[in-house]
């Protein structure tokens, strides 16, 4: 039986809808996500992996508690380790995760530092429950490239240092006018005072986007 509110709505949605196996797999998700939060990371740092795919095939790193296993291969954690590796694109990212992990959707830690990114894949964006993502050591040239996280709500942590767009002017102030919900950015907290000084700095460099309406035609 489901525990907690999410529990008890699930099976008062059921038994007002008559759809007990709906509640059954409510519960068995609401179960699995409380276990793979509570589970170590799949780690497949310092791996040498230069594509996704090589995920398949490569052994993940070992650590003190095992990740558990369900019947059909999939893993049950929420946080990805790819750190220290030679990945300079993502491509096939949210196939290989949906191959290695039973809820993959679920993620909160994606850690791809010390790579060979150039850009900010948008395949990021998708992970809607998002919290910590580690992007320090990479090579993103371009701040715009910040933008792409602003669909992210639940982003929290953040790590860009190390990447060329940090000797960028107004660097900080940038990604935290950018990102206003963030908590932490590379490994410092923010605080009130930062994201004064991050309004102030947006609203002198960057002007507003204008739209222009278009004259109707008669």
């Amino acid at each position: 039986m489901c525990g907690g509110e999410a529990g008890r709505r699930a099976r008062m949605a059921s038994s007002a809808l008559s759809f007990p196996s709906t509640a059954g797999k409510t519960c068995v998700h609401w179960n699995y996500t409380k276990a793979s939060l509570q589970a170590p990371p799949l780690d497949f740092s310092f791996r040498g992996i230069s594509f996704m795919q090589d995920l398949l095939t490569e052994e993940p790193r070992p650590g003190p508690r095992a990740i558990r296993r369900l019947e059909g291969g999939r893993l049950l954690t929420q946080a990805v380790r790819l750190n220290n590796n030679t990945l300079n694109d993502l491509t096939d990212f949210s196939d290989i995760m949906e191959k290695l992990l039973e809820y993959p959707l679920d993620i909160y830690w994606i850690d791809l530092s010390f790579n060979d990114l150039p850009n900010i894949d948008p395949v990021l964006t998708t992970y809607y429950n998002l919290r910590n993502l580690n992007l320090h050591g990479n090579s993103i040239q371009h701040l715009s490239e910040v933008d792409k996280l602003a669909v992210l709500p639940h982003l929290r942590n953040l790590t860009l240092h190390g990447n060329p767009i940090e000797e960028e002017k107004g660097y900080r102030s940038y990604v935290l006018s950018t990102l206003p919900q963030l908590k932490s950015f590379d490994f410092s907290g923010v605080t009130k005072l930062d994201r004064s000084t991050a309004t102030v700095w947006r609203r002198m460099n960057i002007k507003p986007k204008v739209i222009r309406k278009k004259r109707e035609r008669y």
